[in-house]
């Protein structure tokens, strides 16, 4: 691995005192550290965007399961709370950029660990996308100028679609501007859009349980006509599962975070926690305060419909309001999680172009290539849903199923050197001097958890189901898009990692695992 030797480490700009975390693994700092522990927070909580993730597949994960779906959500909460207590203890021992990458290149070999890194970017990139699509369950829902092509709003119509990727490109345009400006103009508006999402969420919930037409034991009761409880939560569980990722954005923002090794694990659960608390309030008060629970429209307008319905046009657009800007700061937080992505693994010298994508403006602290590559990737993205509504689904199912897949390529690694004895190594202390972050002896069993449910969700989400992916039938590849989607990519990182191997471009020594540095004896 291409790195940095110590005796070249720059100081830490002016105004981000440097706690030595990078020299101590060869790299120099380059991104501003400015980023503070509600930045932190930030930076993990608007990448998992309840309001965002919430009202984009609350219809879909209602129309599967009915209300009885509300149980998927603190299922699919304590397993990735599995997941982020391993991420956490991680993220103490390498602040690193690139964090799912590193973390499976140091805890495996630096094969698996591209192979992660490169997973992780490209279902990113996918997030990104998918992201922008959610303006499409809102802005029309305010006012229906909003939807510029067409007469019908419904995601999944060929109008809907095509609207969603206007708006879509038109998002990303914006969130690539701020993400080339300066980490602290971009920090900001994480922060304010955080405190307004928490806030929205907050009142949404009053007002929705203050308005509930009937009790919660309705979350007891299955969809009309549903024939199997089972595959029907299997597929309601889709809306928990794509909210509930992107929690590890803190330990991705570590080089730009103030004593990283203290901040990043706490704010890694934390953003988790208060993500899945405030989520599933949000979908139990939709539920208990929807007008009705048969009228067909709660599975096709989702929590729109409730807002507007329920609280009257005035407030509920208000409410709709602050939705917009949650989806425009998590598509601008996932964004910049998949730049310092790119970054990292082309500071290694281990991707196309990577000199380019590597490059730091000094002056302010951010990597712009990668920036624009995510924006310009994420745009082609949504070009699909042009081609047809069924693009809608497909996109946001391939990039949780990207994610699940990477995080479980960091749990499973981890897993094996905790059998082995090999983690977490000595006590070490963070920047304040205080002990890292633990799971003591309930660490394997917490991994184990972490990586069975994982494996289980990838494949959940996978599974070509045509009822899911190709309703209107006549469309294999959308049945098969996500499947198909991964062995591309899967087929492209072999094609690059041979060329390059033949080029003599890559210098590793295959299979053997790399030594966990000294991390804890700072």
């Amino acid at each position: 691995m291409t790195t940095t030797a110590p005796s070249d480490v720059r100081p830490d700009p002016p105004e981000s005192p440097g706690d030595g975390s990078l020299a101590e693994f060869g790299y120099r700092q380059e991104l501003h550290r400015s980023l503070g522990r509600y930045a932190s927070f930030a930076a993990g909580f608007s990448f998992i965007s309840v309001l965002t993730t919430v009202f984009q597949f609350f219809a879909f994960g209602y129309a599967f399961g009915g209300p009885v779906f509300f149980w998927t959500w603190p299922a699919v909460l304590v397993g990735q709370l599995m997941v982020a207590a391993c991420f956490a203890e991680l993220a103490a021992r390498y602040p690193i950029s690139g964090a799912i990458y590193q973390w499976s290149s140091r805890l495996s070999n630096l094969s698996f660990g591209w192979f992660a890194g490169w997973i992780m970017v490209i279902g990113q990139i996918v997030v990104v996308a998918a992201a922008a699509l959610a303006l499409q369950m809102v802005l029309p829902a305010i006012w229906s100028g909003f939807q510029l092509v067409g007469s019908d709003p419904t995601p999944t119509s060929a109008d809907g679609a095509a609207n969603a990727a206007v708006f879509g490109v038109i998002l990303l345009v914006l969130t690539t501007l701020v993400n080339v400006l300066d980490n602290r103009v971009m920090s900001v508006i994480n922060r304010v859009g955080v405190t307004a999402e928490i806030i929205g969420a907050a009142l949404i919930i009053v007002l929705l349980f203050t308005h509930s037409e009937r009790s919660p034991g309705i979350t007891f009761h299955t969809a009309e006509g549903s024939t199997g409880l089972f595959g029907a939560l299997m597929v309601g569980s889709f809306m928990a599962a794509y909210v509930m990722i992107g929690f590890d954005s803190a330990g991705e923002m570590s080089e730009e975070t103030r004593d990283p090794r203290r901040t990043a694990p706490r704010t890694i659960l934390t953003a988790l926690g208060a993500a899945g608390l405030l989520g599933g309030l949000i979908v139990l008060g939709g539920l208990l305060a929807a007008p009705s629970l048969t009228d067909g429209r709660l599975g096709i307008e989702g929590l729109s419909y409730v807002l507007t319905s329920t609280l009257g046009d005035g407030v509920g657009r208000a409410l709709l309001a602050d939705v917009v800007v949650a989806i425009a700061v998590a598509t601008l937080a996932i964004q910049t999680a998949a730049s310092r992505m790119l970054f990292s693994m082309a500071r290694d010298g281990r991707l196309p172009f990577s000199a380019r994508l590597a490059k730091v403006n000094p002056r302010t602290g951010m990597p712009n290539a990668p920036a624009l590559v995510v924006g310009v990737l994420a745009a082609a993205v949504l070009l699909l849903n042009f081609a047809s509504p069924e693009a809608f689904l497909a996109i946001g199912t391939t990039c949780i199923v990207m994610l699940y897949l990477a995080y479980a390529m960091v749990t499973g690694p981890l897993l094996v050197r905790r059998l082995r004895g090999q983690f977490p190594g000595p006590d070490g202390v963070d920047e304040e001097g205080r002990p890292l972050f633990s799971l003591g002896r309930w660490g394997i069993p917490v991994n184990a958890i972490a990586l069975v449910y994982g494996l289980f969700m990838t494949v959940n989400l996978a599974w070509p189901r045509a009822a899911v992916y190709d309703p209107a039938g006549g469309h294999w590849y959308f049945q098969w898009f996500t499947v198909l989607f991964l062995l591309v990519t899967v087929a492209l990182g072999c094609l690059y990692r041979w060329q390059s191997a033949h080029r003599g471009h890559v210098a590793e020594e295959e299979g053997a695992p790399l030594e966990v540095p000294a991390e804890s004896s700072r």
